[in-house]
């Protein structure tokens, strides 16, 4: 809901707040940018303007730039308001607008929030609420409603920002992704199957403000039209969270050594299989300066998301492997991966099934998985990694292939 007269929408962050004067200023003009490109990438204009611990979006068209702000990382909530004098008289007539253009009937609260020195104001937070409370009862009563009060929790809910030049007046919060402005850490490799997890994983670090460089490891003939696809359409989802950044899926050709892979391991092929990929996404985070491998693993969720299996695996490479889902349920997974977009491309079954041995391992010991493996798999997924492509956003698929073409 816009207040009447809305041309500037309030963006709040919260955790750039605690840092340094220099660390937090730097992440706020990151944020600025960000959103700026969000903007731009939308089609909405607006100019975005710095203050402090907060960005102020000036526009004709509030409620594009609230859904483009609340689409951002680094932002807590974003509000559509407008602008009056800092008064009590010019609050409380705002309000008193704002009331008959949006309160029908029901309870209703004022909630003000007063910053400054005190001599920039003669008045308190608690006189706003009292004044412009009276000024929505008054507009109610003259529209033949009759107003209720509820401050714990109100049907309507009138809030009022008073800073020392201006005041603002909004009738929401909308709330955004919170973290940390993308691009204010190093950039990672996020392992993308197209299930339902990893494009939550690689949500989540980017929402901790690290830019992901999505790789899908191909399975040639075990994978499959469907398997690939639904990486690319969910990477593209992602794409939408960082329209200023290069966030193309990129796909490692590793059909034939997951086919060796498949002849030569039964014991364990699932964790070799692994062990591959997480080969292949080290040497491309060299050649591409990442610091670490995103994967959407949860403890227990498969055989080979054992606590004991998640070590053989990581032992592959000498990067961290990030897990934010760690701990995270699969239903919670499916209700984020709904909210922020990519759960509809994530529900077709993956071609790796065919890949799973008839008895899987599910507490592997390092030095046997290593026994069984090919002596030269980091040769192969080095190799694997210098063919590695990017795929364009309009790739068509090639059914007789079983990938993007």
């Amino acid at each position: 809901m816009q207040p009447p007269g809305a041309d500037v929408v309030v963006v709040r962050h919260g955790e750039i707040g605690t840092k340094s004067n220099h660390v937090g200023t730097k992440m706020e003009r990151q944020l600025r940018e960000n959103l700026a490109s969000m903007l731009a990438d939308r089609g909405v204009d607006g100019e975005v303007e710095q203050r402090r611990l907060r960005l102020l979006v000036h526009t004709d068209d509030p409620e594009g730039a609230t859904a483009a702000a609340a689409d951002t990382f680094g932002v807590v909530s974003a509000s559509p308001a407008s602008r009056v004098e800092p008064t009590l008289d010019a609050i409380a007539e705002g309000l008193r607008e704002a009331a008959r253009e949006h309160y029908d009937g029901g309870t209703f609260a004022v909630s003000a929030r007063r910053a400054g020195e005190e001599s920039a104001h003669p008045f308190a937070s608690t006189d706003i609420e009292r004044e412009g409370g009276s000024a929505v009862w008054e507009a109610a009563e003259a529209a033949g409603i009759e107003p209720e009060v509820d401050l714990d929790d109100p049907d309507t809910e009138f809030f009022v920002d008073c800073r020392a030049e201006e005041a603002f007046l909004f009738l929401e919060k909308r709330s955004g992704p919170g973290g940390l402005p993308l691009g204010t850490q190093d950039p990672m490799i996020a392992l993308m199957s197209g299930g339902i997890d990893s494009p939550v994983a690689a949500w989540e670090v980017m929402k901790r403000g690290v830019p992901v460089i999505p790789l899908y490891v191909a399975l040639g003939d075990y994978g499959g039209v469907d398997n690939r696809a639904r990486a690319v359409s969910t990477t593209e989802t992602l794409a939408g969270y960082a329209p200023d950044r290069d966030v193309r899926l990129r796909i490692a050709p590793g059909g034939d050594a997951v086919a060796d892979i498949a002849d030569a391991v039964e014991v364990g092929r699932m964790l070799v299989l692994r062990r591959f990929m997480f080969m292949v996404a080290e040497a491309v985070a060299e050649a591409r300066g990442a610091v670490g491998i995103v994967t959407g693993e949860s403890i227990g969720q498969k055989s080979s998301q054992t606590s004991a299996n998640l070590a053989v695996t990581s032992a592959a490479v000498d990067l961290p492997v990030h897990r934010p889902l760690v701990t995270v349920d699969k239903t919670d997974i499916t209700h984020r991966a709904d909210d922020i977009g990519t759960f509809h491309e994530s529900t077709i079954p993956a071609g790796c099934d065919r890949l799973a041995p008839e008895y899987p391992e599910t507490r592997a010991r390092l030095a046997d998985i290593e026994e069984r493996e090919p002596d030269d798999l980091r040769e192969r997924a080095r190799a694997v990694a210098a063919a590695v492509e990017p795929v364009a956003e309009s790739a068509a698929v090639d059914p007789e292939e079983g990938e993007t073409a």
